[in-house]
Order: structure tokens, then C-alpha cells, then sequence
């Protein structure tokens, strides 16, 4: 457990953090919801700072009174056990609470977490204020991805960032790294925090295989469209041909072909695509149909966490072929907390590494990431296996 000064300090930093993400946007950018997927950046804001309110300060401070009793209904996620809430895809027709009222409502909670833990100290709370961080640093990913969207769908793709780099280069050599058959320990297995999906810790069999030790690049992936990739319909599940055909797909998210050129929407604005850089917004049908195309396949979630420390990761967050479910033993908590990673694991593939978008002291090789297969407005990407 980490000692409170510390724990503080980080939550310190991460609320800090937040901010810092949303300093490029003007007042308008917090609010718009192109999609059921992306949430304004005002709602992200609202909803990380009601989760130290609902499961720390409401619980376990006598003191504190609420900021404001619809904020509940306003910034509850899915939290069924918590009450009604404004459903997923209204989250942008909500021009109030204002922007400032939210930062507002920031300090307001980030004032009481303080001197709470200054003044009180427990297991119990400990341990909640770490989830909460946690929580918060997942939403800071969600914030630069959705942003990303808000910001690339805008007809002027406008720049957020000239500093931030979304299209990082893998500098090594591709090679193939072999891993024997054999049995192997899965899962989470020291005192540092992780979620409930990485426990509990088991064994698999797995047989002989060989995973790359460098991700699939943008210029690998442009030979994959060029050679008609999109059209060949025995390269696909049959949901991943239905939806290229539904969705009129032809490329990669942010991907624009301009005069015979192709260019990617980056936080930099509109560039030519970085022929080196891992490919980027993918779904997992994309996934699965260039692996067909190459004559290889995805790794599973347990080839990936066993091989890897033989390969740099953490760039992107990379497909593999498993579903979403749980490991042997898996508990959800008691209370609301429960709903967090349990009730999701339906229907899903599970992605591991990280990206340029996670934030510092939040990766690690057992972190189950997760999302239906067609959706790619995260920074998604592949490794190969054979």
C-alpha cells in the first residue's frame, strides 16, 4: 500500500493532470459529443471528480456536504446501484453545467479529499483513493482520445497539440521470438495496485509460437489496402464484412486520401502519414482481416503477457485473439464498485500494452484493457503471431 503522503501527491498530480489535458480546448470544445462512444471532455471532468465524491466523501466524511444533489444524475457513468443517471448518448446536449461550474465542482471535491486524508486514515480508505486515482487516469486516456475525435471530425481539423506525438517510431528490426510449449502463470501477482479483471492468478498450457517484437507499421498496412485488403470478403468475420459494408469503410480512423495521398488527422493537425509509425485506430476486424491477409494471426492475451519482456510495448494498445472473461476465481466487489470491470465482460476482446495516450505510473503487463471489436477510436494497433 502506498504510504498516504505519496497517495496524496498522486492525487494531487492526477487531478492536476486533467486540467492540464483540457488547457488547449476553448470553451466549446468541452461539450460536443459526435458519438455514443466519445463523452464531452466537460463530462469526463464532472464524472471523475463525482466518483471521489459518491464512493469517499459521501461514504466515510461526516462533514462534507454535497456540491450540488443533481450532480448524481448528471456525472453517474452506469453505476446502476447508484441511481438514475442521463444516459450515455445525451452527455453532449448538456450546455449545463457550465464549464466553469464544473472546475468549480473539481476544487471544490479535490479541497475535501485533502483534508479528509489529512485528518483520517484507513485501510479501507486508502485503498478507495487509489482506485479513484486509477479511475481518473484511465479517464485522462479517454479525454485525449475523445478529444482526438471531437477535434478530427471538426470540418477545419483543427490542431490541439503541437507537441504531442501520436505517432511514435519503433527504430528496431522486426524479429520473431520464440516461445516453448509449456505451462505458464497468468494474472496480477504483487502488493502494487491492479484491477479485479488481473486476478486471480492461474496457470495455462500454451504451445510453441512466435510473436513479433515490433507492431505493424503504417506503411505495412497501406500494402494491405493497396492490395485491396477492404474488398476481399474471405478476410473477414462475417459482423467484421457486414460492418466494412454498412460503414462504407476503406482505411484506418483519421486516415484521408487527398489527391492520390494519403494523410492522417494527428493532434498536430492534418500531416501526411508516417509511413513508420505503428498503424493506429484500427478495429479489431481490421486486426484479425490483415493478420489473415499476411497468412498469420493475433496473439492471445496469455501469448502476449508471457513474451512481454522480449519486446518493447506501450505505444499502442494492441488486439489480441481472446475474448473478455473472467479468470478462474474472479470476485467482483460487494456494492457499486462491483459494476466496475464484471458486468462488461460480454462480447468483447481483450487488448493489452498501453498507449501514448495512458498516463504515467498507469501500465502494467497484466492490465486487461477492453473493447467491442468494431470500435477504433482508441489509439488500437497489432502485433502478429504464428
Amino acid at each position: 500500500m502506498i504510504a498516504i503522503d505519496n497517495l496524496l501527491d498522486f492525487f494531487l498530480e492526477t487531478r492536476a493532470h486533467s486540467e492540464a489535458i483540457c488547457k488547449p480546448l476553448e470553451t466549446e470544445d468541452y461539450v460536443v459529443q459526435p458519438i455514443v462512444d466519445v463523452s464531452p471532455p466537460k463530462w469526463h471532468l464532472g464524472h471523475t471528480t463525482w466518483f471521489f465524491e459518491e464512493f469517499i466523501l459521501k461514504q466515510h466524511s461526516d462533514e462534507y456536504q454535497v456540491f450540488d444533489e443533481d450532480f448524481s444524475f448528471v456525472f453517474n457513468s452506469y453505476y446502476e446501484t447508484i441511481g438514475k443517471r442521463v444516459i450515455r448518448s445525451d452527455r453532449g446536449n448538456m450546455s449545463r453545467p457550465s464549464v466553469k461550474k464544473v472546475y468549480e465542482y473539481r476544487k471544490y471535491v479535490t479541497r475535501a479529499i485533502k483534508s479528509l486524508f489529512e485528518s483520517e486514515q484507513s485501510k479501507t480508505l486508502n485503498d478507495l483513493l487509489e482506485i479513484g486515482i486509477h479511475h481518473e487516469k484511465q479517464h485522462q486516456e479517454l479525454l485525449l482520445t475523445d478529444i482526438k475525435y471531437i477535434l478530427g471530425n471538426n470540418p477545419l481539423l483543427p490542431t490541439y497539440s503541437e507537441s504531442f506525438l501520436d505517432h511514435p517510431v519503433e527504430k528496431h528490426q522486426q524479429d520473431w521470438i520464440s516461445i516453448e510449449e509449456g505451462t505458464y502463470e497468468i494474472g496480477h501477482n504483487s502488493e502494487n495496485f491492479c484491477y479485479d479483471n488481473e486476478l486471480g492468478r492461474h496457470k495455462v498450457y500454451l504451445n510453441t509460437y512466435q510473436i513479433s517484437n515490433k507492431l505493424v507499421t503504417n506503411d505495412e498496412f497501406l500494402d494491405f489496402i493497396e492490395a485491396g485488403g477492404y474488398k476481399k470478403f474471405d478476410l473477414w468475420h462475417a459482423e467484421g464484412w457486414d460492418w466494412v459494408n454498412q460503414n462504407n469503410i476503406t482505411s484506418p480512423l483519421y486516415w484521408h486520401n487527398i489527391d492520390s495521398e494519403w494523410y492522417h488527422y494527428t493532434y498536430a493537425g492534418l500531416q501526411k502519414i508516417a509511413l513508420e509509425a505503428p498503424i493506429t485506430h484500427i478495429s479489431y476486424f481490421e486486426a484479425f482481416a490483415y493478420a489473415q491477409w499476411k497468412g498469420l494471426r493475433l496473439p492471445t492475451e496469455f501469448e502476449w503477457e508471457v513474451a512481454q519482456n522480449y519486446f518493447p510495448w506501450g505505444k499502442r494498445w494492441e488486439w489480441t485473439e481472446s475474448a473478455y472473461l473472467p479468470y478462474p476465481n474472479y470476485q467482483k466487489a460487494d456494492g457499486a464498485l462491483g459494476e466496475y470491470n464484471g458486468k462488461f465482460m460480454v462480447s468483447q476482446k481483450v487488448l493489452r500494452g498501453a498507449s501514448v495516450a495512458t498516463s504515467k505510473n498507469h501500465t502494467r503487463p497484466t492490465y486487461r484493457n477492453f473493447f467491442h471489436p468494431n470500435l477504433r477510436w482508441q489509439f488500437t494497433g497489432l502485433r502478429l503471431a504464428k
